[in-house]
């Protein structure tokens, strides 16, 4: 039975991914921030961890939980936790963009620091992250999160080519709008200009269970890709990012 660590379980993504992957014979340690989200998922029938991926002292210590649960024997890490900081940046403090970093990058770099050697003793594994749209296309309003996908993405690219020689593999899921919870925890600066999806993408919005298919193919095919596009949108705009000349770019962007 293969073991799988999936941070940012208590909703969405996380949780689906956790029990469609349970139904599927692998060994889910699933963690969340909140005691009341770990008790929902011990009734489940989950073993859990509490992980508050901000606190380094938080992410040392379920790091060290998991290796004792698995003595040592863990396959796949699914870095899933995030959030995100919306508004214009310069409404955004320095201490607002240092939480979303250490959420979404600074926890992820350290937790499968830790993690790694024991993939690294067993020369097998997979390290798969939830990235975004919004770490191909940066959108106006969205900055801050952006950037953290984006650096998500290129210490992605590194890590995939430094464990080249290795038998783990490193994958990025980039869902576009899905029906989760996400916004609803957004952290809007302004009050009063509210940073919102456009009506169009009402079009291309999946249910969290769309992510499935392509972590399923990342956790099990022999070669799997390097990045999952998720929705149509998301396609459309690494297309478009790939072809456009970024002045085109910018006046879409800007609805011009």
């Amino acid at each position: 039975m293969r073991t799988i660590f999936i941070t940012g379980c208590s909703s969405g993504i996380g949780l689906i991914s956790a029990i469609t992957l349970k139904k599927r014979g692998y060994r889910v340690i699933a963690s969340c921030r909140k005691k009341a989200d770990q008790q929902k998922l011990i009734e489940q029938g989950f073993e859990t961890v509490l992980l508050d991926v901000d606190d380094p002292e938080s992410v040392k210590q379920a790091a060290q939980e998991v290796l004792t649960l698995t003595q040592g024997k863990i396959y796949a890490l699914f870095n899933n936790a995030g959030f995100g900081v919306y508004g214009r940046l310069a409404t955004i403090s320095r201490a607002q963009l240092e939480s979303q970093f250490a959420t979404n990058f600074f926890g992820v770099h350290q937790l499968t620091q830790l993690l790694l050697p024991a993939m690294l003793e067993q020369n097998e594994g997979r390290i798969i992250q939830t990235s975004s749209i919004v770490g191909i296309i940066a959108t106006p309003g969205r900055g801050a999160y952006s950037a953290s996908k984006y650096a998500l993405e290129a210490w992605s690219d590194v890590l995939r080519l430094e464990l080249a020689k290795t038998n783990i593999k490193v994958c990025l899921i980039e869902p576009g709008p899905l029906k989760t919870y996400f916004s609803n925890n957004v952290n809007q600066t302004e009050k009063q200009n509210l940073v919102k999806n456009p009506p169009i993408a009402k079009r291309f919005t999946l249910p969290p269970e769309a992510v499935l298919p392509n972590l399923i193919h990342a956790l099990e095919h022999p070669s799997p890709k390097i990045r999952y596009r998720v929705t149509k949108i998301t396609k459309i705009a690494n297309l478009a990012k790939r072809l456009l000349p970024d002045r085109l770019m910018d006046k879409i962007l800007q609805n011009k």
